[in-house]
């Protein structure tokens, strides 16, 4: 059972299919639980809402049953995704077109509720921000991407900025909501952050490449094989030393790399594979400064 789930998770063609389905849910927790309240979205979309919002209201123009939100969002999607291209490369670029194509598609064609399913707006702002959350840490997860700023956030954390894709969408909300604030109602401002606020840190959550592990391999077996399995297939830098364990006084190869949670994965199915006997330590979110590459797939 374990093996299935391995090869599902690395799987190229059952990755991308659950990025598309992450696409969904965010579009669906969005037209349910967001939109019918007249909130905002963040990042991006929030400013295709805000301008969809202006047009009607201001330009007096009537796009029908259509939220014309979702064509300004794929629209505007297109020059970032060609500035991105060196920095994502080639695999990353093509998930992030079909995520960004699937999402612009889903959020159409969803209907939008005549009256809000959900009324109250701190619930609302709670589930929206918790279903977008997970679904968009699950896209980046599968090593995909829903265009807008996550592309932006990606490759700045891809270069060693301090910014996690959370943390840069953050920074862009502030001012989307400062106009949010001048143009409409307080209501729509404060309860836009709330929703927002939630979606960010689920989403830092969810997101396994942006989270450092260090992992502890001790073995009795050759250390070399793990070490070539470690530099080759997971293009990580790896240190080994000998050691004695306190009870047999036998000697013991320690093993130590750091990597994304995501890889380790990879890594305790490849130690097991090797040496089923191996003592693995992980240890989540440490701090790696220097030379460290962070992988986007």
């Amino acid at each position: 059972m374990k093996d299935v789930v391995y090869n599902s998770l690395h799987n190229r063609w059952l990755r991308l299919l659950a990025a598309v389905v992450g696409e969904f849910v965010a579009a669906l927790a969005l037209n349910l639980f967001i939109v019918p309240l007249n909130l905002y979205s963040g990042g991006l979309m929030g400013l295709c809402q805000l301008i969809r919002t202006l047009l009607q209201t201001k330009l007096g123009l009537n796009f029908g049953s259509t939220d014309v939100a979702g064509i300004l969002y794929f629209l505007s999607n297109v020059p970032i995704l060609l500035l991105a291209y060196k920095t994502l490369g080639k695999a990353m670029t093509f998930k992030t077109v079909i995520c960004t194509i699937s999402f612009s598609f889903f959020y159409s064609i969803i209907p939008i509720p005549q009256t809000p399913i959900v009324d109250d707006y701190l619930t609302a702002c709670l589930l929206g921000g918790i279903l977008v959350g997970v679904s968009s840490g699950i896209v980046l997860t599968c090593g995909g991407s829903g265009g807008g700023l996550d592309i932006v956030g990606l490759c700045l954390s891809k270069r060693g900025s301090q910014f996690t894709v959370g943390k840069f969408s953050l920074t862009f909300n502030f001012f989307l909501y400062a106009a949010c604030l001048i143009l409409f109602v307080p209501e729509v401002a404060i309860y836009s952050v709330i929703y927002n606020f939630f979606t960010s840190m689920v989403l830092d959550r969810m997101h396994q490449q942006n989270v450092s592990v260090q992992a502890l391999i001790f073995t009795k077996e050759d250390e070399k094989a793990l070490g070539r399995f470690i530099i080759e297939k997971l293009g990580r830098g790896v240190t080994y030393w000998e050691g004695t364990g306190a009870y047999s006084g036998k000697g013991i190869h320690v093993l130590m790399v750091c990597l994304s949670k995501f890889e380790i994965e990879e890594l305790l199915h490849a130690v097991h594979e090797i040496d089923p006997h191996a003592f693995t330590s992980v240890q989540e979110r440490v701090r790696v400064y220097g030379n460290f590459q962070r992988k986007l797939e």
